[in-house]
């Protein structure tokens, strides 16, 4: 081999196509499964070098598998009975999910996988950002698919990232990230919508959370009776006016009242929402009334699951709904201060 394609392509990038051999040649003759992972790990550390000149763009943001033409083989990789028969009983070391980490987002790599001319690899979402440079040896990245690593993610079986919240499956490489969007046990958001809270956590957390961090009441029972007052009805802000929880049926639910702006208009809206998924919140019904001066508004409906968004739910106008005007109505005198009785009941469907 002439010596220059050797200095510009590097000992390291030559070194991992024999051992690639050598992996393929073992899965034919039946090899056991950590010998031939052990030599994709030497043919993969072998090129594992840092580089700091890429390293203030490293990120932990999640970013997407890439939604194009070019990972529809995945299907064919999944599907391949050679790869099928090498799928491991268990669990597949740390080490070896190294090998799928992106060394820029550090997170899991999908369909399609790049690699620089040397053997580096990089996911997709991530190349337009090193501007096509390989984050390790700076070589230009171009089009080059890894399908080598792509065939090993196909045959590797990983537990769901939610273990610790109770999952106990485990699933095809290219068939976790599906499961992990809608696994049962998922964390849920905080439900609080009077500002930007991150905490999440299973339900019986999130209820200690809101009475404890939020000061929200709490209350046990399935019917309620609220008198919301304010002294300025003109005021009309985008922030939550109240927050109340709800204990009944074994379940917790989350009465929110506030106002916002509907255009030029400035509204005020109540609905519910259950602590739980969605199948388990259309078990439930609730209803809500409004009124004063002889005249009254009824809202019926199933409450929405906390998996969707505060923002969600309210912009989407699923609750009892009260323009300012009629608010003012109901509340009597001059109409200079709002004073509105809500009232409700919860019930479990048969």
């Amino acid at each position: 081999m002439h010596p220059s394609l050797i200095s510009r392509r590097g000992w390291k990038g030559l070194l991992l196509w024999p051992l690639l051999f050598i992996y393929l040649i073992s899965k034919r003759r039946n090899q056991g499964w950590e010998y031939r992972l052990r030599l994709l790990q030497i043919a993969f550390n072998s090129m594992a070098s840092s580089n700091p000149f890429f390293d203030d763009i490293r990120t932990k943001t999640e970013v997407d598998p890439p939604q194009n033409e070019e990972a529809t083989d995945v299907s064919e990789l999944v599907n391949d009975p050679a790869l099928t028969a090498l799928k491991p009983n268990g669990t597949v070391s740390s080490s070896v999910r190294e090998l799928l980490e992106c060394p820029v987002c550090l997170n899991a790599m999908y369909p399609p996988i790049h690699q620089c001319s040397n053997g580096h690899t990089i996911c997709s979402g991530c190349k337009p950002r090193v501007h096509n440079r390989c984050p390790t040896c700076r070589h230009e990245l171009g089009n080059i698919r890894c399908l080598a690593l792509e065939k090993v993610a196909a045959s590797l079986e990983l537990p769901c990232k939610y273990q610790g919240f109770g999952c106990i499956g485990i699933y095809p490489y290219y068939s976790k990230l599906k499961h992990e969007s809608q696994c049962a046990y998922r964390p849920y958001n905080c439900p609080y919508a009077g500002s930007e809270c991150s905490a999440m956590g299973d339900i019986p957390y999130l209820v200690a959370h809101l009475k404890d961090d939020h000061k929200v009441d709490m209350h046990n029972g399935s019917t309620f009776n609220h008198r919301y007052v304010k002294s300025n009805p003109q005021e009309v802000e985008n922030a939550t006016w109240m927050l109340t929880v709800f204990s009944c049926f074994g379940q917790y639910f989350c009465l929110h009242f506030e106002a916002f702006q509907l255009g030029m208009a400035p509204v005020y809206i109540a609905f519910l929402r259950f602590m739980g998924d969605d199948n388990e919140a259309k078990n439930y019904s609730y209803s809500l009334e409004v009124g004063g001066n002889g005249r009254k508004m009824i809202w019926q409906g199933v409450p929405r699951s906390i998996r969707d968004s505060h923002r969600k739910v309210r912009d989407s106008f699923d609750g009892l709904i009260i323009q300012r005007n009629m608010a003012l109505f109901f509340s009597g005198g001059d109409r200079k201060e709002l004073k509105l009785r809500v009232t409700g009941r919860i019930w479990k469907e048969q």
